[in-house]
């Protein structure tokens, strides 16, 4: 297994001047600006310029693009993401001088001493379910503290350095860094095997998930009992006598969602809990959101806030950047009516599952017009491992474009590219079903112009920078637009 160690923690105070490597990723530049408002001095790098590096420098944090041994004159602590390659000569150079060198989780672990820390895991829906927790506490009047793996739409902000004692992270675990946090109370919205480049089996994964449920910190454990691999390990705990408090839509859930509602980008449930009957709305689409709200629910009730509040709060949850994200609403001819408009989507889908909840949630939101998906591989051992399962998810779509992977920290594999998932869709696919590969993520947005129709509903999907092709595509259709 290639996991992130868990180090000894010792207290933010104590970490002097920080350099963050790779400061520009979501994650990181929450970490980064919250020491910065904490008085210590912060500096980081990036290999390219981007708004969040702009950002960060407005905000007096000292920011540089490019990785030069330099940047670290005056340096106690350096933090590192995972994405950071061994032989970066920051990295190398930090080693080297014997600072102290920490992954982001534990820079992040740091901060959480002292408060109680809630963290979201599972294989999917972190992102939301950490961040409708931080909309829905601060609703019931509690100013948590938080990081998460995504702006929220609401407030453009990834992080927040709160005055109450609760502190809400995104734990991820395709790393390992989730063992590192001291969490109170453990949310696990699911178990579905994933990153086995670094955990090896499935197996293993699973046992990641007992070791961060059990650490000696948890004092509960807000589970999803509706998820096969997360009901087995409540039924684990439950055994020991651990306080578990399973939510879904199961008969024995302690938080019950029943009477589900979806009415195109909205959904709806009734939720049980101690007894009461709550109607949840949410502005955001998908069983799978009823899901994520009823977890930031049960994890507020643990911690004592008032339910009433808590159910205010999720209704005024907006989404964060890259979750079912609205792009654009282009018009392919000036003359028609707002309906006929195309709505242009993106998403973080990355996982066959992610995929079928996301498309899942379209479909319900497409209205007369068609889905039209584009999606981009994530990583080369995800793609070879998963690549049938991804073509079958993508039926959904009533027109699938597939291209490359996108490699990210993995090197190209042989006979491993983005054509395994579009090969895969095609002998799933429906007769007639479109089914295009455009390896070159350059073209995409001008082949899709070339596809869509008045009234479609286009998805980007990946966690690549498939997001760039959403808005070029917007372009291209109100230029043509435009013309006519």
């Amino acid at each position: 297994m290639n996991l992130q160690p868990v180090v000894d923690l010792v207290s933010a105070d104590e970490l002097g001047a920080l350099h963050f490597i790779a400061i520009g990723g979501a994650g990181m530049s929450g970490i980064a600006e919250m020491y910065h408002l904490l008085g210590h001095p912060v500096s980081g790098c990036d290999q390219a310029d981007s708004p969040t590096l702009r950002q960060l420098a407005a905000d007096g944090l000292t920011t540089a693009v490019g990785h030069d041994p330099a940047h670290l004159v005056g340096v106690d602590t350096v933090v590192v993401s995972t994405a950071i390659r061994e032989q970066n000569p920051e990295l190398v150079a930090a080693r080297s001088l014997g600072k102290r060198v920490w992954h982001r989780s534990a820079a992040l672990a740091a901060l959480m001493l002292g408060r109680r820390g809630v963290a979201v895991a599972g294989a999917h829906g972190k992102t939301t379910t950490s961040a409708m927790t931080a909309t829905m506490f601060a609703a019931a009047g509690a100013d948590s503290s938080y990081v998460i793996g995504s702006p929220l739409a609401a407030t453009g902000s990834s992080s927040h350095l709160g005055t109450g004692d609760i502190f809400i992270v995104e734990a991820d675990e395709s790393d390992g860094s989730f063992l590192q946090y001291p969490t109170q109370v453990a949310v696990i919205t699911n178990i579905e095997a994933d990153h086995l480049d670094r955990w090896g089996t499935a197996k293993a994964y699973a046992e990641g998930f007992h070791r961060f449920a059990t650490a000696a910190c948890v004092q509960a454990v807000v589970i999803n009992v509706d998820d096969f691999g997360a009901r087995a390990l409540s039924e684990e705990l439950r055994a020991t006598g651990a306080r578990v408090v399973g939510y879904g839509e199961a008969a024995d859930a302690d938080v019950r969602l029943t009477d589900l509602d979806f009415e195109g980008t909205h959904a709806s449930a009734t939720l049980h809990a101690e007894g009461r009957s709550h109607r949840l709305q949410l502005q955001v689409p998908g069983r799978y959101n009823l899901a994520n709200a009823a977890a930031a629910f049960a994890a507020g009730r643990v911690l004592g806030l008032d339910p009433q509040r808590l159910i205010e709060g999720a209704v005024a949850f907006t989404g964060t950047l890259r979750r079912f994200q609205l792009v654009a609403r282009p018009t392919l001819n000036p003359n028609d009516p707002p309906e006929r408009a195309v709505r242009v989507y993106d998403d973080y889908a990355h996982h066959p599952t992610e995929l079928r909840a996301a498309l899942g949630a379209a479909l319900r939101a497409k209205g007369t017009g068609r889905l039209v998906a584009c999606f981009q591989p994530h990583l080369y051992s995800r793609t070879r491992d998963f690549a049938e399962e991804f073509g079958i998810a993508l039926c959904l779509a009533d027109v699938i474009v597939v291209t490359d992977v996108y490699g990210a920290r993995e090197d190209p594999m042989p006979g491993v590219s983005g054509a395994l998932v579009a090969d895969a869709a095609r002998r799933h696919a429906d007769p007639g079903t479109r089914v295009d590969y455009v390896p070159d993520k350059a073209e995409l947005a001008a082949h899709l112009a070339r596809l869509v129709q008045p009234g479609d509903l286009v998805m980007t999907l990946g966690a690549g920078d498939v997001t760039l092709v959403g808005p070029l595509l917007a372009g291209v259709l109100d230029q043509r637009a435009s013309r006519r």
